[in-house]
């Protein structure tokens, strides 16, 4: 059985989430990473037994992994033009 992360460890893959959203082109694509995130650390942050919290924190390193190709393949692929979202922070 892997080792309980520590609180850093958990909220270095949140941040490492945060920051991979935002490596989306797609303004959609980009706000559901980051609500998708939010969403599951606030899940999970009421798990209290060690297995659960092992299994939630490496379910989330392979979700970072899937984020991280995704936002290659996304990229390689970006609309020529902006979203009407992406045009007022351009």
């Amino acid at each position: 059985m892997a080792a309980v992360p520590s609180r850093s460890e958990i909220l270095s893959l949140f941040r490492s989430l945060l920051r991979i959203s935002g490596k989306f082109p797609d303004y959609n694509i980009r706000e559901y990473v980051r609500r998708r995130a939010a969403d599951g650390f606030r899940e999970n942050g009421v798990l209290t037994d060690a297995s659960s919290i092992s299994s939630a924190f490496a379910d989330g390193k392979s979700q970072l992994e899937v984020a991280k190709r995704q936002a290659v393949v996304y990229s390689l692929y970006a609309p020529k033009v902006k979203s009407i979202m992406d045009i007022g922070t351009a």
